[in-house]
């Protein structure tokens, strides 16, 4: 997780560890004006102890920078609904959602058949993005495509980052190393990672539609909300959690030593919906069950005559591991995540219930009842314009 995703950061940040510019004006305008370089350097934290490690923080989250802000505050806090969430997964998943619909924005302005993106983490796998537009697309001004072409932007940027994120933590599973020869296994897919990861595509739509502040205070002023939602705790109970869980989820506290047992497999391509892993019997949390969240979706898409398909070519050492459960008589040599990471994420739980028993994997009959509810809560409706 660290290592990964410094590796994430390298590329988009260009290893910039000093002040930009701000992004100014609305939020709702900035898919035309900003996010034209990638996110920047953050490192990300561990939900379990770690020797000399202080990574637990409460719920002063600081001032949000999709460039470099010194008053950002980072580290893995609990809440009540939610569990343990990584707030640096969080608004690395936020930044990237914000440049990817900027970036679809662009394109869709100008009518561009594809596109293609990529992570230095994953260097080895490129996204191609192939677009179907409506009939009369190419007829149309460009004032007549942009109020369109945003609401198609603001569903392709969730949707891209996820699968980029995602992808990243398929990847490491299977053995891939994004720094050098440093393993990163211990930290695919950790309890806490995916849904940080949702949840900041989540917040990045809804900051995206605010029409009243600029990016980094939507995006501050839609995380503090959220996990007051989500009944944050203090630092104290963040880190008594973990512990509590010690030997159980987890063991070891150095780096690369932590045994991780304990996996955020439910990524939500099963019922569109993802659900966070509570520590069970928190004092400060009773009776505390778990809020499931949308998953992106290209779905909404061909109600605005629009079709998207994405495609990951990978080019790893550890991509016929993955291709051989999609493509089991080895003759495909992309992966396309709307048809196949529910297959890949199925065969993922089995090897991790093998590994570390069924009590550390989420039971998929547990899935389709969990979204049923979640899906009655207005709250999680698709973000409107503020």
């Amino acid at each position: 997780m660290l290592l990964g995703f410094v590796g994430l950061g390298l590329v988009g940040g260009g290893c910039s560890v000093v002040p930009d510019r701000p992004i100014a004006g609305p939020s709702s305008d900035a898919l035309a004006t900003d996010f034209n370089s990638t996110p920047r350097l953050r490192y990300g934290k561990s939900p379990t102890l770690v020797f000399m490690g202080k990574q637990f923080i409460g719920e002063n989250l600081g001032t949000h920078g999709y460039h470099y802000r010194s008053a950002e505050g980072n580290g893995v806090l609990y809440t009540c609904r939610a569990g343990h969430i990584d707030t640096t997964h969080l608004r690395i998943a936020a930044d990237w959602t914000a440049h990817l619909a900027a970036e679809s924005y662009q394109h869709l302005l100008r009518g561009d058949p594809s596109f293609s993106f990529r992570m230095i983490a994953d260097r080895h796998s490129p996204h191609y993005v192939q677009i179907t537009y409506p009939a009369d697309w190419a007829s149309r001004s460009l004032e007549q495509r942009r109020p369109l072409a945003r609401e198609v932007a603001l569903t392709m940027g969730p949707y891209l980052a996820y699968t980029l994120v995602t992808w990243h933590e398929i990847l490491t599973w299977y053995g891939y190393k994004s720094v050098f020869f440093v393993p990163e296994f211990h930290s695919a897919f950790s309890w806490e990672d995916s849904f940080s990861n949702l949840l900041g595509t989540y917040l990045a739509a809804k900051a995206l539609r605010d029409t009243a502040h600029c990016y980094d205070e939507a995006m501050t002023l839609a995380l503090d909300e959220e996990m007051r939602k989500l009944g944050v705790q203090p630092a104290a109970v963040a880190k008594r959690a973990s512990a509590s869980v010690q030997y159980k989820w987890y063991s070891g506290s150095i780096g690369t030593f932590i045994n991780m047992k304990k996996r955020g497999l439910d990524i939500g391509v099963e019922t569109g919906y993802a659900t966070p892993i509570l520590v069970p019997n928190v004092p400060a949390c009773p009776g505390a069950e778990p809020q499931p969240y949308p998953a992106p979706t290209l779905r909404d898409l061909p109600s605005y005559g629009f079709a998207v398909v994405v495609e990951i070519a990978p080019h790893e050492w550890e991509k016929n591991k993955i291709l051989r459960i999609v493509y089991p008589d080895g003759q495909g040599t992309r992966i396309v995540p709307e048809a196949h990471f529910a297959l890949i994420m199925r065969q993922i739980r089995r090897e991790a219930a093998a590994r570390y028993g069924l009590e550390n994997v989420p039971k998929e009959e547990t899935f389709a009842s969990r979204a049923s509810a979640a899906k009655q809560n207005p709250d999680l409706r698709k973000p409107k314009s503020q």
